[in-house]
């Protein structure tokens, strides 16, 4: 890896309604699009040879298995993979453009003077800086990581300065986000009317309250209210899903059956693992720095407004209204005390689909980012153990969108609409921040 040798030039225009409106090009005085870019499949191998892919790895690592610190003890705060791995990536970015010179700072600037620093420590020492003061009890995990990026640097000014640099903005990161709200305690009531939510203890309720990075508030995207029970439009989504998604079901295929599966994975630690691909390690340590920060705080805030979203409409699942299709008022639905879904379904309000809401959300920052829609890449899945190729963010997104159907997880309006609210979220931090120096 390299320091940020590359001019940025960044033009926006209106290119899809559904997953973003703001697509950020370079080019030579033009409006066309950037070239195709393929990215390599890593499943989420990374060296300090590329820092910032490194750094992604720990703090993931760390963040997405909370029962197992290095000291036996309990964590002493409430993990969330998104916000926590948006606040290493923030820290990261504003101490490598901080030296690097070419974009706004996102939060946070260093009084040390980063002329001449290392990029390569201040990624080390940002990192380092923040994890350990989130997460004490793997202050060992980290110290190990530390000494031995830090061994791997060469001695000198550029170094001790850029350790500085990385140190100092990780204390100013982690004093803006500390009391974010994640420790509130929420007294959920399960539902008992048609169309109301009726998991017990249900997961992320604690999401909406957590303090966004870059939204006014967690409501500020805040989705209409799903389909009315009474509407054909609803009985419509109802029967697809009936149809579809049960556990007897014989109107699906086996390869759509076999994408369902694949998306089924704890979601933070699927996303962590395969949007480490994106930080190359043919692209420079500052343009790593920049795109992990935008799709991190992008997946933080759209986390947050997306199960603002559901708890607010508080709106059943297909597991609920299909047996219970009896009571919805909808002469054009048929009631099956006996269905149930394909695949398990997570306890947490069906609209909006996060799974939509996050990935439509990547999609808009990967086309921002890239300068074109035409990047592709591969995922992988421990719950299939497989690798899925996809040529477009979008065929990605499209492919998500059924695959909550056929799982029988959710309704095709709860796709569509979580689409909208991840797009929206990535339009608006992609319009107002990571922006280039003038």
């Amino acid at each position: 890896m390299t320091q940020s040798t590359r001019p940025s030039c960044h033009k926006v225009f209106p290119v899809s309604v559904l997953l973003f409106a703001l697509l950020t090009a370079c080019g030579g005085g033009d409006d066309s699009p950037a070239p195709p870019v393929s990215v390599p499949f890593t499943n989420g191998a990374a060296t300090t040879a590329n820092p910032v892919a490194y750094w992604n790895r720990i703090a993931a690592d760390t963040i997405n298995q909370p029962a197992t610190p290095a000291a036996g003890t309990p964590e002493e705060r409430r993990p969330h993979g998104q916000v926590d791995l948006a606040t290493t990536h923030v820290a990261i970015y504003d101490a490598v453009i901080s030296i690097a010179g070419t974009h706004m700072p996102f939060a946070a600037s260093p009084t040390t003077d980063p002329a001449g620093a290392s990029q390569e420590a201040a990624v080390a020492a940002a990192a380092y800086g923040v994890l350990k003061s989130l997460f004490p009890n793997r202050s060992t995990q980290y110290q190990s990581a530390y000494d031995s990026h830090v061994a791997s640097i060469p001695d000198g000014s550029a170094k001790t300065r850029g350790l500085a640099v990385g140190a100092e903005v990780a204390t100013k990161v982690v004093a803006l986000r500390a009391n974010d709200g994640r420790s509130t305690v929420v007294n959920y009531t399960p539902g008992t009317a048609p169309g109301q939510f009726r998991g017990v203890n249900p997961v992320n309720s604690f999401a909406p309250y957590i303090k966004p990075f870059t939204l006014t508030s967690a409501s500020q995207f805040r989705l209409p209210p799903p389909l009315a029970l009474g509407s054909s439009a609803y009985a419509a989504d109802l029967a697809e899903v009936q149809a579809l998604g049960g556990a007897t079901s014989t109107q699906r295929t086996a390869a759509q059956l076999e994408a369902a599966r694949f998306h089924t994975e704890n979601p933070a630690v699927f996303l962590a693992r395969n949007y480490r691909s994106f930080a190359m390690d043919s692209q420079s340590i500052a343009d790593n720095a920049r795109l992990m920060a935008m799709l991190w705080v992008t997946e933080g805030d759209t986390n947050i407004a997306c199960f603002e979203s559901k708890y607010f409409h508080n709106y059943w699942r297909p597991q609920s209204a299909i047996p219970l299709a009896d009571t919805d008022g909808n002469a054009a639905t048929t009631a099956d005390a006996t269905w149930t879904p394909v695949v398990p379904t997570p306890n947490h309000p069906e609209y909006p689909a996060a799974h939509m809401c996050q990935n439509g959300a990547a999609a808009a920052v990967l086309k921002s980012f890239f300068g074109t829609d035409q990047v592709s890449f591969s995922f992988s899945s421990t719950a299939t153990n497989t690798v899925r190729d996809y040529a477009t963010p979008d065929d990605m997104v499209k492919e998500i969108e059924l695959a909550r159907i056929v799982g029988g997880m959710h309704f095709r309006n709860s796709g569509v609409q979580g689409g909208v609210l991840g797009a929206n979220v990535a339009n608006w931090i992609v319009a107002n921040h990571f922006k280039p120096k003038q």
